[in-house]
């Protein structure tokens, strides 16, 4: 299975059989998934801990439970994305995303 980028070109390759596990391996083996298309893909669960995500087009992911801590998010597409329990804590991710996360995790903030 292949890991593609906006362009479609690709930048990861695994035999492993879900996107799930390609993605955890390509994460395992540091490998760079800036731009990556991985939109709808279901990650639920997935470590992504410290994941070179900047850029990679996530919308409409099930990124439940996921563990993100860490991980280069900066820029990602996460609209739609489903990220009920996810652990973002220490991810990189730009203003408008922190509150579209915010918004997404129904989160209340005291100002």
């Amino acid at each position: 299975m292949e890991i593609k980028n906006k362009n479609g070109e690709v930048i990861f390759t695994s035999e492993k059989e879900t996107i799930r596990e390609v993605v955890g391996e390509a994460v395992k083996n540091s490998a760079n998934l800036s731009y990556a298309n991985l939109y709808g893909a279901i990650l639920s669960g997935a470590n992504l801990s410290n994941a070179i995500l900047s850029g990679a087009d996530l919308s409409y992911a099930n990124l439940c439970g996921a563990y993100l801590r860490g991980a280069d998010l900066y820029g990602a597409d996460l609209c739609g994305a489903n990220l009920c329990g996810a652990d973002l804590y220490g991810a990189k991710i730009n203003e408008s995303q922190k509150d579209m996360i915010i918004k997404a995790l129904n989160l209340k903030i005291k100002k």
